[in-house]
Protein backbone atom coordinates (compact mmCIF):
# COMPACT_ATOMS: atom_id res chain seq x y z
CA UNK A 1 0.00 0.00 0.00
CA UNK A 2 1.20 3.30 -1.17
CA UNK A 3 2.02 5.88 2.34
CA UNK A 4 1.15 9.34 2.32
CA UNK A 5 4.66 10.47 2.26
CA UNK A 6 5.34 8.28 -1.11
CA UNK A 7 2.18 9.82 -2.71
CA UNK A 8 3.60 13.62 -1.83
CA UNK A 9 6.76 12.37 -3.18
CA UNK A 10 5.47 10.81 -6.05
CA UNK A 11 3.50 14.19 -6.98
CA UNK A 12 6.85 16.30 -6.78
CA UNK A 13 8.47 13.97 -9.17
CA UNK A 14 5.63 14.41 -11.35
CA UNK A 15 5.38 18.22 -11.10
CA UNK A 16 9.62 17.98 -11.53
CA UNK A 17 8.68 16.11 -14.82
CA UNK A 18 6.45 18.51 -15.96
CA UNK A 19 8.46 21.66 -15.16
CA UNK A 20 11.46 20.33 -16.88
CA UNK A 21 9.40 19.64 -20.41
CA UNK A 22 8.03 23.22 -20.44
CA UNK A 23 11.31 24.39 -21.89
CA UNK A 24 10.93 21.34 -24.64
CA UNK A 25 7.35 21.95 -25.15
CA UNK A 26 8.15 25.80 -25.79
CA UNK A 27 10.76 24.83 -28.66
CA UNK A 28 8.41 21.76 -30.04
CA UNK A 29 5.08 24.11 -30.64
CA UNK A 30 7.55 26.03 -33.06
CA UNK A 31 8.23 23.13 -35.44
CA UNK A 32 4.75 21.62 -34.93
CA UNK A 33 3.05 24.52 -36.21
CA UNK A 34 4.82 23.74 -39.63
CA UNK A 35 4.05 20.44 -39.52
CA UNK A 36 0.09 21.31 -38.85
CA UNK A 37 0.89 24.18 -42.19
CA UNK A 38 2.45 21.51 -44.10
CA UNK A 39 -0.27 18.85 -43.64
CA UNK A 40 -3.38 20.76 -44.42
CA UNK A 41 -1.76 22.38 -47.42
CA UNK A 42 -0.17 19.11 -48.55
CA UNK A 43 -4.27 17.96 -48.72
CA UNK A 44 -4.81 16.35 -45.27
CA UNK A 45 -7.70 17.67 -43.00
CA UNK A 46 -6.91 19.40 -39.69
CA UNK A 47 -7.92 16.67 -37.25
CA UNK A 48 -6.03 14.25 -39.63
CA UNK A 49 -2.68 16.43 -39.54
CA UNK A 50 -3.33 16.52 -35.78
CA UNK A 51 -4.12 13.06 -35.12
CA UNK A 52 -0.44 12.26 -36.60
CA UNK A 53 1.16 13.96 -34.13
CA UNK A 54 -0.81 12.97 -31.72
CA UNK A 55 -0.13 9.02 -32.41
CA UNK A 56 3.96 10.00 -33.24
CA UNK A 57 5.95 11.81 -31.20
CA UNK A 58 8.79 12.44 -33.89
CA UNK A 59 9.40 15.22 -35.97
CA UNK A 60 12.11 14.20 -38.43
CA UNK A 61 9.89 11.02 -39.02
CA UNK A 62 6.51 12.67 -39.27
CA UNK A 63 7.83 15.28 -42.10
CA UNK A 64 9.51 12.43 -43.55
CA UNK A 65 6.48 10.08 -43.31
CA UNK A 66 4.45 12.97 -45.15
CA UNK A 67 6.25 13.30 -48.26
CA UNK A 68 5.93 10.00 -48.83
CA UNK A 69 1.99 10.47 -48.28
CA UNK A 70 2.28 13.35 -50.60
CA UNK A 71 4.50 11.11 -53.23
CA UNK A 72 1.95 8.30 -52.71
CA UNK A 73 4.71 5.83 -51.85
CA UNK A 74 4.00 2.12 -50.45
CA UNK A 75 3.79 1.30 -47.42
CA UNK A 76 6.80 -0.89 -47.44
CA UNK A 77 8.80 2.26 -48.29
CA UNK A 78 6.71 3.64 -45.29
CA UNK A 79 8.21 1.23 -42.74
CA UNK A 80 11.37 1.34 -43.95
CA UNK A 81 11.88 4.88 -43.44
CA UNK A 82 10.54 5.06 -40.01
CA UNK A 83 12.34 2.13 -39.15
CA UNK A 84 15.92 4.04 -39.80
CA UNK A 85 14.59 7.70 -38.63
CA UNK A 86 13.35 6.49 -35.38
CA UNK A 87 15.43 3.58 -34.46
CA UNK A 88 17.73 5.84 -32.17
CA UNK A 89 14.77 5.98 -30.13
CA UNK A 90 14.63 2.19 -29.00
CA UNK A 91 18.78 2.70 -28.33
CA UNK A 92 17.50 5.56 -25.81
CA UNK A 93 14.72 3.18 -24.67
CA UNK A 94 17.38 0.85 -24.01
CA UNK A 95 19.89 3.53 -21.77
CA UNK A 96 17.24 5.26 -19.90
CA UNK A 97 15.81 1.66 -18.50
CA UNK A 98 19.09 1.71 -16.55
CA UNK A 99 17.98 4.56 -14.58
CA UNK A 100 14.30 3.76 -13.60
CA UNK A 101 13.49 2.85 -10.35
CA UNK A 102 11.33 0.03 -9.17
CA UNK A 103 8.06 2.07 -9.72
CA UNK A 104 8.07 1.55 -13.58
CA UNK A 105 5.85 -1.60 -14.55
CA UNK A 106 4.77 -2.99 -18.01
CA UNK A 107 2.60 -0.42 -18.71
CA UNK A 108 4.83 2.75 -17.45
CA UNK A 109 7.33 1.24 -19.71
CA UNK A 110 5.70 1.23 -22.84
CA UNK A 111 4.32 4.44 -21.96
CA UNK A 112 7.70 6.07 -21.66
CA UNK A 113 8.85 4.09 -25.27
CA UNK A 114 6.38 5.91 -27.03
CA UNK A 115 7.11 9.25 -25.28
CA UNK A 116 10.97 9.30 -25.37
CA UNK A 117 12.35 12.03 -28.07
CA UNK A 118 16.16 13.21 -28.02
CA UNK A 119 15.10 15.38 -26.01
CA UNK A 120 13.26 13.91 -23.30
CA UNK A 121 16.10 11.24 -23.17
CA UNK A 122 18.67 14.17 -22.51
CA UNK A 123 16.87 15.88 -19.58
CA UNK A 124 16.14 12.25 -18.18
CA UNK A 125 19.68 10.86 -18.70
CA UNK A 126 21.20 14.39 -17.18
CA UNK A 127 19.47 13.17 -13.84
CA UNK A 128 21.96 12.34 -10.98
CA UNK A 129 19.49 10.01 -9.69
CA UNK A 130 16.96 7.03 -10.38
CA UNK A 131 13.89 8.13 -12.21
CA UNK A 132 10.25 7.53 -11.21
CA UNK A 133 7.70 6.64 -13.90
CA UNK A 134 5.95 9.53 -11.78
CA UNK A 135 9.03 12.41 -13.31
CA UNK A 136 9.28 10.59 -16.98
CA UNK A 137 5.14 10.96 -16.90
CA UNK A 138 5.12 15.08 -16.27
CA UNK A 139 8.38 14.88 -18.64
CA UNK A 140 6.66 13.11 -21.10
CA UNK A 141 2.94 15.13 -21.01
CA UNK A 142 4.28 18.44 -21.29
CA UNK A 143 6.47 18.46 -24.56
CA UNK A 144 3.19 16.08 -25.96
CA UNK A 145 0.42 18.83 -25.29
CA UNK A 146 3.55 21.12 -26.74
CA UNK A 147 3.53 19.16 -30.05
CA UNK A 148 -0.15 18.37 -30.45
CA UNK A 149 -1.27 22.01 -29.45
CA UNK A 150 1.57 23.15 -32.32
CA UNK A 151 0.24 20.61 -34.95
CA UNK A 152 -3.71 21.87 -33.89
CA UNK A 153 -2.52 26.08 -34.35
CA UNK A 154 -0.73 25.45 -37.33
CA UNK A 155 -3.33 23.19 -39.15
CA UNK A 156 -6.10 25.09 -38.22
CA UNK A 157 -4.80 28.50 -39.14
CA UNK A 158 -3.12 27.79 -42.49
CA UNK A 159 -6.17 28.86 -44.07
CA UNK A 160 -5.94 32.49 -42.86
CA UNK A 161 -2.88 33.43 -42.25
CA UNK A 162 -0.57 34.99 -45.72
CA UNK A 163 0.99 33.11 -47.94
CA UNK A 164 4.16 34.65 -47.62
CA UNK A 165 3.73 34.21 -43.59
CA UNK A 166 2.99 30.13 -43.90
CA UNK A 167 6.07 29.73 -46.85
CA UNK A 168 8.56 31.35 -44.92
CA UNK A 169 7.84 28.91 -41.47
CA UNK A 170 7.59 25.91 -44.34
CA UNK A 171 11.39 26.46 -43.48
CA UNK A 172 11.85 26.25 -40.06
CA UNK A 173 12.32 22.13 -39.91
CA UNK A 174 15.24 22.64 -41.86
CA UNK A 175 16.73 25.24 -40.01
CA UNK A 176 15.83 23.00 -36.93
CA UNK A 177 17.43 20.36 -38.45
CA UNK A 178 20.79 22.63 -39.28
CA UNK A 179 20.72 23.25 -35.14
CA UNK A 180 20.76 19.59 -34.48
CA UNK A 181 23.79 18.92 -37.24
CA UNK A 182 25.71 22.12 -36.74
CA UNK A 183 27.25 22.00 -32.92
CA UNK A 184 27.91 18.14 -33.69
CA UNK A 185 29.95 18.98 -36.67
CA UNK A 186 31.77 22.30 -34.89
CA UNK A 187 32.69 20.14 -32.40
CA UNK A 188 33.99 17.03 -34.02
CA UNK A 189 34.81 16.41 -37.43
CA UNK A 190 34.29 12.91 -37.73
CA UNK A 191 30.55 14.28 -37.43
CA UNK A 192 31.23 16.78 -40.20
CA UNK A 193 32.70 13.71 -42.50
CA UNK A 194 29.41 11.56 -42.00
CA UNK A 195 27.26 14.62 -42.63
CA UNK A 196 28.91 15.80 -45.69
CA UNK A 197 28.68 11.98 -47.05
CA UNK A 198 24.88 12.06 -46.44
CA UNK A 199 24.04 15.42 -48.27
CA UNK A 200 26.70 14.79 -51.33
CA UNK A 201 24.77 11.18 -51.79
CA UNK A 202 21.03 13.36 -51.23
CA UNK A 203 22.93 15.36 -54.29
CA UNK A 204 23.38 12.58 -56.29
CA UNK A 205 20.39 11.48 -56.04
CA UNK A 206 18.71 15.01 -56.45
CA UNK A 207 20.43 15.68 -60.02
CA UNK A 208 21.80 12.57 -61.22
CA UNK A 209 19.24 11.28 -64.21
CA UNK A 210 18.95 7.78 -63.47
CA UNK A 211 18.94 8.42 -59.65
CA UNK A 212 16.40 11.17 -59.51
CA UNK A 213 13.52 9.19 -60.30
CA UNK A 214 13.89 6.78 -56.79
CA UNK A 215 11.35 8.12 -54.54
CA UNK A 216 12.15 10.47 -51.62
CA UNK A 217 11.62 8.04 -49.22
CA UNK A 218 14.17 5.27 -50.25
CA UNK A 219 16.86 8.26 -51.02
CA UNK A 220 16.51 8.47 -47.41
CA UNK A 221 17.12 4.94 -45.94
CA UNK A 222 19.85 4.77 -48.44
CA UNK A 223 21.65 7.93 -47.94
CA UNK A 224 20.91 6.85 -44.06
CA UNK A 225 22.23 3.63 -44.30
CA UNK A 226 25.21 4.04 -46.40
CA UNK A 227 26.17 7.13 -44.22
CA UNK A 228 26.17 5.43 -41.71
CA UNK A 229 28.09 2.18 -42.59
CA UNK A 230 30.53 4.42 -43.93
CA UNK A 231 31.09 6.30 -40.34
CA UNK A 232 31.16 3.11 -38.77
CA UNK A 233 33.82 1.98 -40.78
CA UNK A 234 36.16 4.71 -41.05
CA UNK A 235 35.74 5.73 -37.01
CA UNK A 236 34.54 2.61 -34.93
CA UNK A 237 34.03 2.59 -31.44
CA UNK A 238 37.35 0.95 -30.68
CA UNK A 239 39.02 4.04 -31.49
CA UNK A 240 37.17 5.73 -29.06
CA UNK A 241 37.07 3.04 -25.87
CA UNK A 242 41.09 2.74 -26.87
CA UNK A 243 41.60 6.85 -26.35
Amino acid sequence: MVSNIDKINYLKDFKKGMHDGIPIALGYISVSFTFGLMGTSSGLLWWQTLLISMTNLTSAGQFAGLEIMVMAGSLIEMALTQFIINLRYALMSISLSQKIDDTFNLTARLATGFGVTDEIFAVAASRNKTISKYYMAGLIITPYLGWASGTAAGALLGAVIPKAVSSALGIAIYGMFMAIIIPQARDNSKYLIVIIIAATLSCCFNWIPVLKNISSGFVIIICSIIASVIGAVLYPLEDEVEK
